[in-house]
């Protein structure tokens, strides 16, 4: 089953979208921060990264950007679209899902970029 690295600063955001991956039979590995989604993503085995664009200690693009250099493939969520204008970033190369999503959108993208990776 597809492993995926969920980063997202909001407790219970992140609760929830775990816990609807995880129903929806993925492996989840979480992480709170920039740092600890980092970490995960250098020395776990993902997937897929599904990231906030907007963490505590930093910019989840950043995570992104580290996943596609490792052909993982990377969806962005973020409740902020018009200042994801990180220079440098093409957002092009990433789906990205405006909060409040719904279980049934995630799970679409997540489909999506799973099949795209295989």
């Amino acid at each position: 089953m597809p492993r995926i690295l969920f980063v997202e600063d909001d407790p219970e955001l992140r609760l929830l979208v775990e816990h609807v991956l995880l129903d929806a039979g993925y492996e989840v590995d979480a992480a709170e921060t920039l740092g600890a989604g980092a970490a995960l993503l250098e020395h776990g085995d993902c997937d897929l990264l599904v990231a906030d664009a907007r963490l505590s200690d930093g910019n989840g693009i950043l995570l992104a950007e580290l996943a596609r250099a490792r052909e993982i493939p990377a969806i962005i969520i973020t409740g902020y679209a018009f200042v994801l204008n990180e220079p440098g970033v093409d957002l092009g190369r990433y789906d990205v899902l405006l909060k409040p999503i719904s279980p049934e959108e995630l799970l679409a993208s997540v489909a999506k970029a799973l099949d795209a990776r295989n």
